[in-house]
């Protein structure tokens, strides 16, 4: 801290590195992809929040205290991300930071999980993370900017009942660190978060399974919040 000709030190005020930028999260309107819009923006970013319910996206947007849009789309639909792209482009700049965090899961035996519904978590957690770095890649490139991969430990510890959401996280992972290869010599950083259990509406109900209960209970403190 440098001091003054009086000799006061003088308290500069901390570097604002994403303040003016923009930055797009998937997954938005509830749990860690809210939060992660809120963070975004009290951090001096224009955010962008995309999600399947239009209500709760406007409701999570007005609760920011930065510019901020909603653009309602389907992470599974290239054209409809396409369009998301362009929306942001034009009506907040180009994408500085992209965040693929939109998933879902189902829990229950292999064998008694109908096909739809276990092709639908590969289709959201893994084909949609690639429609959405597919989507605001050339921005990325334009900005030298950052994608940020929502993985979770599910990656690497394979968890019984959650075949569907295990398999489909290991992929985004697998598919995160192929892009950065691919993506960094163009300026293009590419990072993966390994979350945990979290306490957000996607694991309502999990503890009901006596499977997945015991599995809890058996990990380590930290792990069972």
């Amino acid at each position: 801290m440098p001091d003054s000709p009086g000799g006061r030190r003088i308290r500069r005020a901390p570097a604002r590195p994403l303040r003016g930028r923009t930055a797009v999260v998937t997954g938005a309107a509830r749990g860690i992809g809210e939060a992660l819009a809120h963070s975004l923006s009290h951090a001096g970013m224009r955010v962008a929040l995309l999600g399947r319910e239009k209500a709760a996206l406007q409701r999570a947007a007005e609760s920011l205290p930065g510019p901020s849009i909603c653009v309602e789309c389907d992470i599974t639909d290239r054209t409809a991300l396409a369009e998301a792209a362009r929306r942001v482009a034009a009506e907040l700049g180009p994408a500085d930071v992209v965040v693929a965090n939109a998933g879902i899961a189902v829990s229950g035996p292999f064998d008694r999980t109908s096909g739809e519904l276990w092709q639908r978590v590969i289709d959201v957690n893994l084909i949609g993370s690639a429609n959405t770095a597919r989507a605001f890649l050339p921005q990325l490139t334009a900005t030298r900017g950052y994608f940020l991969q929502i993985a979770s430990t599910a990656a690497f510890g394979a968890a019984p009942m959650m075949s569907a959401y295990c398999a489909s996280k290991a992929g985004a992972e697998s598919f995160a660190l192929a892009l950065r290869g691919e993506a960094e010599p163009d300026g293009v950083q590419v990072g993966i978060a390994y979350l945990h259990w979290t306490g957000t509406d996607m694991l309502t109900g999990i503890d009901d399974h006596p499977v997945l209960a015991a599995l809890r209970r058996n990990q380590p403190r930290p792990a069972r919040r």
